[in-house]
């Protein structure tokens, strides 16, 4: 039975055209997943929250009382950083933090939940 080459590396061309194009839009839905954002209110406006596409919080209003608000981000994005620096010590007695694996975990949090570098919340006494 003769081969044909010809049609072999036709083949071959389509289905690596196939695949590179699936790969193309699957790289453009990461993209416009990771651009999304999620919007609720509260039935009488006073609590609004704004969540990005891995349902992290991104904002928080409290009609009436912004400073609340802004120091429940603020802890909260103290917890996220404190997560991050956890992962990072579960990745390094795991899989190690000098491989593949968990430089892409190490780097998806921090990239995520950075370490704050602004002044912590003060302690009210309470």
């Amino acid at each position: 039975m003769p081969y044909d080459i010809d049609a072999a590396e036709d083949w071959l061309d389509d289905w690596t055209a196939s695949v590179s194009a699936q790969a193309e839009r699957a790289a453009e839905l990461s993209r416009r997943v990771a651009a999304l954002t999620g919007t609720a209110e509260s039935r009488d406006g006073s609590i609004k929250v704004t969540v990005g596409s891995s349902g992290q919080v991104e904002s928080l209003e409290l009609t009436g009382q912004p400073e609340l608000a802004r120091r429940v981000m603020d802890v909260m994005r103290d917890a996220q950083a404190q997560l991050a620096g956890r992962v990072a010590g579960q990745v390094e007695q795991t899989v190690g933090s000098d491989t593949e694996t968990g430089r892409a975990v190490i780097h998806s949090f921090e990239s995520r939940f950075p370490e704050r570098t602004g002044d912590p919340e003060p302690d009210d006494g309470r």
